[in-house]
């Protein structure tokens, strides 16, 4: 998609500066804006690729907004945006404030919201696993007893798996219950249904109310039992083989969820299972994944700049759905690495892999130093690699030789 001169001079501000938000800064930068980043950190990596940047939380709604506005007065923002950071309700109160584009309030607080999500589209009679509300530790024992303990709990506003517990009979259910509350700040959890069936990602855009999906990967969970009872994923690979029709009605029901939670204009990503009943949504969000998903991994796919795409729109800019054309690029895959606990003592072999032209990335989120914990979320990764090939198995093969060919010694 080539640069409109409208965008030049431009200031877009990114609500969060972590590693997994670099690249999305980095393609603004390249289209000529000007980039505020916000994070809470003052090391965020992102800070090193932004103009300027604003030290504050990112879930801190009120003191983003007030920031924000202070920034405004003395540099013009003329769009916001969050790239792997699961803040809509900050984007759309910053955008309120600014008047500027984006998401409503409601439908950030339906996507920040897994309880109100739900029933959203419920309502819209888009499928959606079995799910409960749980306010009680009795609720919950009953329900697994109803159920046959084929259940997942998890907090209502959490994010990164965080607090997600697998319920099966090997399971305490007292333990699991405080467990997964204690990641709430609302204090609310829910019980649903485990689905079977290939679950997907999925990332697509709405423009004026019709939509197109770009991003389709097969998510990778070879690790439910290693890790159990928590449910980590361990990566994706694309192309998806699928049959057409089954990649077509998940497609649909992304968008269609997009649509039921209120946008009009913006991305939408999914989590879709594929089930003996059809597609079901596990959630939906109105923004950039992380992972590298929407930065990397589709672009690499598809030939499609989706985080441009989705720059453009918060900045008002007009989008036609007749120009975006995804198309099979490449097979791509992405894995993570998963040390022992312990504390790093030096990471091995990098040297055999970092210049090999199918390594397309090979991140670390731990150095020398740092406290490897156990395993219980998203949030627990101590990298990445994302590899291309010919065809999915051959991009798949390649990122395990990277996962297995380098030590993480704890």
């Amino acid at each position: 998609m080539l640069m409109e001169e409208c965008i030049l001079d431009k200031t877009l501000l990114v609500i969060g500066a972590g590693v997994e938000s670099v690249p999305g800064i980095l393609i603004a930068k390249n289209m000529g804006l000007r980039v505020v980043s916000l994070d809470a950190n003052p090391n965020a990596p992102g800070f090193k690729f932004s103009d300027d940047k604003i030290e504050c939380s990112t879930y801190d709604i009120k003191s983003a907004i007030q920031t924000s506005i202070e920034y405004n007065k003395k540099n013009r923002i003329n769009g916001v945006i969050s790239i792997a950071t699961d803040v809509p309700l900050t984007v759309a109160n910053i955008a309120r404030e600014l008047n500027l584009p984006s998401i409503s309030i409601e439908t950030a607080t339906l996507a920040s919201d897994k309880i109100l999500m739900k029933k959203r589209l419920q309502e819209k009679n888009i499928k959606v696993p079995w799910f409960s509300e749980i306010k009680s530790l009795e609720h919950l024992k009953q329900i697994a007893i109803e159920k046959q303990y084929n259940l997942v709990l998890k907090p209502a506003d959490s994010r990164g798996a965080r607090g997600v517990i697998r319920i099966t009979k090997d399971v305490d259910i007292e333990w699991a219950y405080n467990y997964s509350l204690s990641y709430s700040s609302s204090r609310r959890i829910l019980v649903e249904e485990f689905l079977s069936g290939p679950q997907i990602s999925t990332e697509g855009v709405i423009i004026k109310g019709r939509g197109i999906n770009i991003g389709f990967s097969e998510r990778n969970y070879e690790f439910l039992d290693k890790y159990f009872p928590f449910i980590i994923e361990n990566g994706g690979q694309q192309p998806s083989s699928l049959p057409e029709n089954v990649k077509s009605e998940i497609s649909d029901i992304t968008i269609k969820a997009g649509i039921a939670l209120g946008i009009f204009n913006g991305t939408v990503k999914g989590d879709i299972v594929y089930t003996n009943d059809g597609a079901k949504v596990i959630e939906v969000a109105p923004r950039l994944s992380g992972g590298f998903f929407s930065t990397d991994q589709i672009p690499l796919a598809t030939g499609v700049n989706l985080v441009e795409i989705a720059i453009k729109i918060a900045l008002g800019e007009e989008i036609s759905l007749d120009f975006i054309k995804p198309n099979n690029k490449k097979a791509v895959a992405i894995r993570y690495f998963f040390p022992s606990p312990g504390i790093v003592r030096e990471i091995k072999n990098i040297d055999k892999f970092i210049n090999l032209p199918w390594v397309y990335k090979l991140q670390f989120f731990v150095k020398p130093g740092d406290l490897i914990s156990n395993v219980t979320d998203h949030t627990k990764r101590a990298g990445c690699v994302i590899a291309t090939g010919e065809t999915k198995d051959e991009a798949v093969n390649r990122a395990l030789l990277v996962i297995n060919g380098i030590e993480i010694v704890t």
